[in-house]
């Protein structure tokens, strides 16, 4: 199955998609972008590629495979950002101005699937980056399934919430997971349905919802909503890098905490995650000082 859409807007599809590609469900290479997903209807597996452009329009080919490939070609305009309304973000600050001028393809898309979203989040917690990726990957690679349709090879379907929600806590430690995080998953997926329902009930009862479950803080609610609703305020409050980065570009300081972080956003309520977004597209980082954060061991977790 096929669909062309035409945002009205220019995309970026490596820019809008990234924070939702998470290997091996997803890639980003020459040929666009392939994810893997679980729609209501079933499996789905869709391929975006960006065709052309007409000014100052994007026409983005989208294909799908599987039970869920309806379904899934319908989410393909709220995925992509086509529903993304910046008209009203004009940052007065030199370096946001610039950023949002260079990069009008970055784009707030949304998956509306907030389970899917949250599995990923939970095991980012408190660890570096390569941890949780390789913990994902394990836990999709034992749980998940092949992606339907002539995907790439080693492209899965994220495991369904039953299979997640029946996997023992010790079974994680497997993946390099502790028992609280896998816990807080596990608990989670009994609850899957009710999240999922709640990404079409808006984006307060969503919040609602998962801050409702044991070990679902503000760092991890954001990090769910900015990928399942695409809301445009999300902030990340507990990330151990993102308010150095954010007071390095907006302030030229190195070092700050959430409440500098989120005292440097506050002129741009509403739509701070487009600014976060834009932050972390700029590539300007602050100097480090001392040693990374170490990898961490769940006997110590």
């Amino acid at each position: 199955m096929e669909r062309t859409v035409i945002p009205g807007h220019p995309v970026d599809l490596r820019l809008t998609l990234g924070p939702m590609v998470k290997r091996p469900c997803g890639r980003i290479g020459p040929d666009g972008v392939w994810r893997a997903t679980r729609t209501p209807l079933g499996p789905a597996t869709v391929h975006l590629r960006a065709e052309k452009n007409i000014s100052p329009k994007s026409a983005i080919v989208v294909r799908a495979w599987g039970p869920g490939a309806e379904w899934a070609l319908e989410a393909a305009p709220a995925l992509v950002g086509a529903e993304d309304d910046d008209g009203g973000f004009a940052p007065d600050h030199p370096v946001l101005a610039d950023l949002h001028r260079r990069l009008p393809g970055l784009r707030l898309g949304r998956t509306g699937a907030v389970f899917e979203a949250l599995v990923p989040s939970v095991l980012e917690q408190k660890v570096i980056g390569i941890e949780a990726r390789r913990a994902y990957t394990g836990l999709v690679r034992a749980l998940g399934e092949p992606a339907p349709g002539p995907a790439p090879p080693g492209l899965l379907v994220p495991p369904p919430a039953a299979a997640v929600g029946a996997t023992p806590s010790w079974t994680f430690h497997r993946w390099g997971v502790e028992r609280r995080r896998a816990d807080t998953i596990r608990r989670a997926a009994t609850y899957a349905h009710r999240l999922d329902e709640a990404a079409a009930m808006g984006t307060a009862e969503t919040y609602r919802r998962l801050r409702a479950l044991p070990g679902i803080g503000p760092w991890t609610a954001a990090e769910v909503a900015v990928v399942a609703l695409g809301d445009p305020d999300a902030v990340s409050v507990g990330d151990f890098h993102l308010p150095n980065q954010v007071a390095w570009v907006l302030a030229g300081e190195p070092r700050a905490d959430d409440a500098r972080m989120l005292e440097l956003l506050e002129p741009y309520r509403g739509q701070r995650a487009r600014v976060v977004r834009l932050v972390e597209a700029s590539g300007l980082v602050p100097p480090r000082f001392g040693p990374r954060l170490p990898f961490q061991h769940i006997e110590a977790l």
